[in-house]
This record gives structure tokens, sequence and C-alpha cells, in this order.
């Protein structure tokens, strides 16, 4: 008679990985970390907008504090780690000012290597009526070295043209490609499945996303998942210190990785750790990585063009100026 393993041990199995939330301030918390844990530290950090877990100040203030942590980031980050800086823009009667931009310099003059600024697309964003809607956000990803990990096959897309040749030189007639995929874009859009077209599409974590949690400004564990396959190793350390409700963290444990998230706010730590005991559990609701953004049908009402927008439209009946 086959004997069934205890729940508890096949758990245990799945996610061995180390994961600890800490709750207290970053930069002290930074401070207490030895130099070089981390391979990679992920992170949406404050945007300087008055949401609820911060204080509004001066770009010039902010980028001040800012600094601050990003200095003790370098330090425990290891010399084949990376650090990716996911912001949007802060906005101060009706002036954008790309943050990205303005951390850039930061992370140059404390020595750091920008590898890509990736672009984050989404289809649902801020609504504007003074100017275009904001669409996307950036992940600006720096190494601490030249001899940084990079995991390049284990996030290949599928190559548009598999069976492209050289036509000329010393590999004349030989095959071009690779035959794990592309390269992927560094505009990250997932139009359909499998990342078929090398631009990775993400969706933004809003009211019907299936992660959605009281976090306003939550990052989707599948942007996460994207940099933490590429850039670090199984049984890498990952850190967040700015965790919100452990999305870096969840994206660590799904991948064989170790992860330590730092967040002042109470409710959003208890929130994480809920979270992660839910994964652990096999309860908790993700979104899957290779699942193609939602489109709508032809009969979906709400799709159509109401009648009474059909005479001030741009578009005619067949759809054309």
């Amino acid at each position: 008679m086959k004997v069934e393993e205890p729940i508890e041990e096949i758990i245990n199995e799945l996610y061995k990985s180390e994961s600890q939330m800490i709750k207290g301030d970053t930069f002290k918390t930074l401070k207490t970390f030895e130099d070089g844990k981390f391979d990679l530290v992920i992170t949406s950090p404050p945007y300087n907008v008055g949401k609820e877990y911060e204080t509004k100040k001066s770009i010039e203030k902010y980028l001040e504090e800012q600094e601050a942590v990003i200095e003790e980031l370098v330090r425990v980050t290891s010399e084949k780690g990376s650090i990716c800086w996911q912001v949007g823009n802060y906005v101060d009667k009706g002036e954008i000012f790309p943050l990205d931009i303005f951390y850039y310099q930061i992370f140059k003059k404390h020595g750091m290597k920008l590898r890509n600024r990736i672009v984050w697309h989404f289809g649902h964003g801020l609504h504007a009526s003074n100017r275009f809607s904001g669409r996307y956000e950036t992940i600006l990803w720096f190494s601490k070295t030249d001899d940084y990990i990079f995991n390049l096959d284990d996030v290949r897309v599928p190559a548009k043209y598999p069976g492209k040749r050289h036509f000329k030189g010393p590999n004349k007639g030989k095959l071009s490609g690779n035959p794990k995929g592309k390269n992927p874009s560094d505009i990250w859009e997932i139009v359909i499945k499998d990342w078929e077209k090398g631009l990775w599409d993400i969706p933004n974590v809003k009211s019907n996303h299936p992660e959605k949690t009281e976090h306003p400004c939550q990052y989707p564990v599948e942007l996460v998942e994207r940099c933490i396959l590429a850039l670090t190793d199984k049984n890498s350390w990952v850190l967040d210190p700015y965790a919100g409700v452990g999305s870096a963290m969840l994206a660590s444990l799904k991948n064989d990785r170790n992860s330590i998230g730092i967040e002042r706010e109470p409710k959003y730590v208890s929130t994480a750790e809920q979270r992660i005991k839910d994964l652990k559990e096999g309860t908790l609701k993700l979104r899957p990585i290779n699942k193609p953004i939602h489109k709508p049908k032809a009969n979906d009402k709400i799709a159509k063009m109401p009648k009474e927008w059909q005479e001030n439209s741009l578009f005619n009946g067949n759809g054309k100026h």
C-alpha cells in the first residue's frame, strides 16, 4: 500500500528557500546587513507623490534621502550582483519629472553600470486631460561590475524566423539563430502566449487583477520573476528594500531563491506574510507568467462604440477617418 507524503513535507520540498519580512525603516535595517550579501536588489521605491506610506517633499530633498539608501544598497550588492530600480514619473503642478533620469546620475555616482533601461508597458494607467495618459514605467538595471549574473537562456523568447541561415561568409548555409530562442526586447510587453513577439506587456495590478491587495502601488509578481530568472542563480539572495505586500519575495520563493523584504507599514507586512503563507499552501492567486493579455470579444457590449457617440466619432463605420 502506497503511503502518502504529509502535505507539510511536500510544501517544504517545494519551497526550501528562506524568506524574511522585516518591519522597520529601510535605511536603518540596511545598516545591519553584511557587504555583498545580495545577488539582486529589486524594488519600486516611493515616488514622492503623497501616498499614505510616504510624505511628499521637494524633489531635491526626496532624492537626497534616496541617495543615502542607494549607497547602502550598492554596499550590500554582491560583486556579480545587480540592482533593478523600477520607477514612474513624479508630477508636480502638472509638470513631469522623469525619475529614472534623476536616479541614473545617483547610481553612476556610486559606480554602478547601466545595462538596460527596460520599458514596462501596461494598458491601463493614469488618465490625464492636459497631457497624454501615462502607460509605462521604467526599470533601470544596473550591475555592480562587468562580471555579473545574466542567465539569458532562462528568458529567451521564440524566434520569429528560426529557420533563418547565414547567407555569406564562413558560416554560409548554417542556421544563424539560437535553438533556444532569441534575446527578448527591452520593451516588456507580453502580447501573445509565450512572449512570442519578445515584447513584455505585463498588466499593472488594478482592481480586477488576481493579485490585488490593499496596496495602492502594487507591482505584479510576473514583473519581478523575469528579472529574478535572468539576474540570479538558484539559492541567490534577493532583497526588496521597499517590499510593500511582498511581490518580490513571492517571485523569489517560486524560483528557489532566498529573499528578504523590508517594509515599515504594519498592514503591508501582515499582508505579505499571509501571501507567503498562501503561496506555500497552494492557495495564493497569481497571474500565470505566460498568460496573454485579455482582449474583449466582438460581442462584448462595453467594447462597442455607443450609439450616442457614433455621429461625433473620429472614425466612420468602416473604422477609417
